[in-house]
């Protein structure tokens, strides 16, 4: 059985990681990330162009940007930056890592990624679990329990 207030707890950083990915400027797609480490947010992020860049996040052809970051990157990054790491940490993301991302999860030192939404490509899912990071999917974090 699962852990209600585990559960109760991941549901809410979701929620948050929803309300998050709304800063995106991007129009395809909008993806928000939460980090938690020890009970505390040590990150969060949103799909985007790099700090400097012009705010559009898809060509006039509708194409995402190849310079375009995603959220998880954008999240670990930002704990690079900062005095935290990563280590045994818990991802939140409101869509699956893709391939290249998941690598940064797993040299990152996460161990855990729950997730909303599959990414259209399940081979970053698939490699997490490959390295031994658990992976969740919880589809409606807006249910109550």
């Amino acid at each position: 059985m699962r852990d209600l207030k585990q559960l109760r707890y991941d549901k809410a950083y979701l929620r948050m990681a929803k309300t998050w990915s709304e800063l995106s400027h991007c129009t395809r797609k909008k993806v928000g990330a939460i980090i938690v480490k020890d009970g505390m947010i040590i990150s969060d992020g949103y799909n985007g162009t790099p700090s400097g860049f012009n705010n559009s996040c898809e060509s006039s052809e509708g194409e995402t940007l190849w310079y375009v970051l995603h959220a998880e990157a954008n999240a670990i990054l930002k704990v690079a930056k900062s005095t935290h790491n990563c280590q045994d940490a818990t991802l939140y993301l409101t869509l699956s890592p893709c391939k290249e991302c998941s690598k940064l999860v797993v040299q990152s030192g996460i161990k855990r990624v729950v997730f909303i939404d599959a990414y259209k490509d399940t081979s970053g899912i698939t490699f997490l679990r490959d390295a031994g990071i658990e992976v969740e999917q919880i589809e409606n974090p807006f249910d109550e329990d």
